[in-house]
């Protein structure tokens, strides 16, 4: 019976030293496994070239009323339109006729005058025409995608063409003093 007693003491001892060991390696791995983590999921966040990139400001001062400028934002040119009262109310007149991608224009401009959109044909990614002077706005006085034949608003709306959607309007926020910032 002595001889049960000690045996089962030295049962204990090896249990416990048993456990330990097994706690300790579950630990190890578990720091381990974070420490190998933490760069990784580190590695994943942008960089700073692309922070930088990621929004832009564009000073509207010297952009006169129906005038048009176009940034690079993102790697994508951005149409800036400094909108007329001709154009702001023609644009909001084509509210109410049946659009391919119905959009209000108010839902499109925080402030009427200003349009500001993604110069990409939602079609096949092509560049509209109609930022420049002598280029051609199609048909409702906008833009005009001479790869395919999308015709654009005055809102950026497409109206005419394989275009399944209206150019895109980017987040931005009007900083004040003419100053607005993209993205």
């Amino acid at each position: 019976m002595a001889d049960e007693v000690q045996t089962s003491d030295a049962d204990d001892g090896e249990s416990s030293r048993r456990d330990f060991l097994y706690l300790a390696t579950l630990g190890a791995g578990a720091g381990l496994g974070v420490a190998f983590a933490v760069p990784l999921i580190d590695s994943m966040n942008p960089a700073a070239d692309v922070l930088a990139l990621s929004s832009i400001e564009v000073d509207l001062s010297p952009i006169e009323e129906g005038q048009a400028i176009t940034v690079k934002w993102r790697g994508k040119p951005v149409f800036i339109r400094h909108r007329t009262a001709a154009e702001i109310q023609t644009a909001r007149a084509d509210d109410a006729v049946d659009l391919p991608d119905p959009q209000a224009d108010a839902d499109r401009v925080q402030q009427p005058e200003w349009l500001i959109m993604v110069g990409v044909c939602t079609h096949l990614g092509c560049i509209p025409l109609g930022q420049k002077t002598g280029d051609p706005h199609g048909e409702f006085g906008g833009w005009f995608c001479p790869c395919h034949g999308s015709h654009y608003d005055t809102s950026g709306r497409i109206r005419k063409g394989p275009a399944p959607h209206n150019l895109t309007v980017p987040h931005y926020t009007f900083l004040g003093g003419g100053v607005v910032r993209i993205g």
